[in-house]
């Protein structure tokens, strides 16, 4: 088997590879693929501008020629997801939504990117009005800088207070919409440790390559 993961963020390379080795898959399943410069002229663009969606379709699309399943690990670009409905491609924050609002309680969903919040909450929409739940969306403000600037720690650190004050504010879970954010979850005191999206991700990609 082998899925192609495509990386908008270097850090997400050794985040999927844990992930990979926590779902007992063989090593090199998969291959990793990075295109920082998409997330960054998203950024600069303010949002996922057509001509973007579709130089992310190309990047995807090349994938599909050796990969047995291609999984889009950005969430600020995962829309463009959207123009492969017959091929096995999938924007890791899918089964995110799907299993954080799988229960029926009150959902806060983090972001720190500002260009993820609208992808993101049009995401969790489709699936809660397919399945049902409630949430609300929350943006970590300055989490996002801290990262650019190499400060992973204290990118985490301001992930997890958020975690900690959704839990101190009502609510009854938590999901870290970025698969940057996946460390912060085990720093969270005041709740149950926070929905990630790497290994839902990649265990739905697993499904849909050997399907």
């Amino acid at each position: 088997m082998h899925i192609a993961c495509v990386h908008t963020a270097k850090g997400n390379i050794d985040i999927f590879e844990r992930a990979a080795e926590g779902l007992g898959l063989p090593p090199k399943t998969l291959s990793h693929h990075l295109r920082q410069d998409l997330l960054a002229a998203t950024e600069e663009q303010g949002w996922l501008t057509p001509q973007l969606r579709e130089e992310v379709a190309r990047e995807l699309r090349q994938h599909l020629e050796e990969a047995d399943a291609v999984l889009l690990t950005c969430s600020s670009i995962g829309p463009a997801v959207e123009d492969f409905p017959d091929a096995p491609v999938l924007r890791v924050d899918e089964a995110l939504a799907e299993a954080a609002l799988a229960a029926d309680r009150k959902l806060t969903v983090l972001c720190a990117a500002q260009t993820t919040m609208e992808p993101t909450e049009a995401l969790f929409s489709k699936v809660a009005n397919a399945h049902g739940g409630q949430f609300q969306m929350v943006l970590v403000p300055g989490a996002w800088e801290k990262l650019k600037a190499d400060d992973s720690d204290g990118y985490l650190h301001m992930i997890s207070e958020a975690a900690d004050q959704a839990y101190r504010d009502g609510a009854d879970a938590v999901a870290l919409a970025q698969a940057s954010m996946t460390g912060a979850a085990e720093r969270v005191k005041h709740g149950p440790a926070p929905y990630t999206s790497p290994k839902a991700g990649l265990a739905a990609a697993v499904k849909k390559a050997s399907s």
